[in-house]
């Protein structure tokens, strides 16, 4: 079973189904009696909130509120390598670089939140990339 996390998301994020890629604090978080709570996320990890509390707080980065959620990660397709690309493998993540904006698989080869470089594991490779400059890559499943 996937464990459950409670955190503080804004209240625009706080719906149950709602996805996001924790991006890391700000240095105004350090100050915040909250901190503990907002920033108890994996930087670069996506999360699906699952379950909305009643509380509501008051945040001074966003200048609005935050909402007490429940949240549990969430897998995502990227695409790598396809030599990388084996079921079960950890590997380092290189986005492409390719700068090809228009291309469907733009997003998953320059993923939000996951670094150059950064380990991540591949739970499921998904099938083949159509790459608009012939670069061989797959898309995959990461946890």
């Amino acid at each position: 079973m996937t464990e459950k996390i409670i955190t503080l998301v804004g209240e625009d994020y706080a719906v149950e189904g709602k996805s996001f890629v924790f991006m890391g604090g700000q240095i105004e978080c350090t100050a915040c009696s909250f901190n503990k709570i907002c920033l108890n996320l994996e930087k670069g990890q996506k999360y699906t909130v699952i379950n909305v509390r009643p509380p509501v707080h008051d945040c001074d980065l966003t200048e609005g509120k935050v909402r007490v959620v429940e949240v549990v990660k969430a897998s995502r397709s990227v695409c790598v390598e396809k030599k990388y690309a084996i079921d079960g493998s950890f590997i380092t993540f290189f986005p492409s670089g390719c700068g090809q904006v228009g291309c469907k698989h733009y997003h998953q080869c320059n993923p939000d939140g996951v670094d150059s470089e950064q380990r991540v594991k591949i739970d499921v490779v998904e099938g083949k990339a159509e790459c608009l400059i012939g670069q061989n890559r797959n898309v995959v499943t990461i946890g």
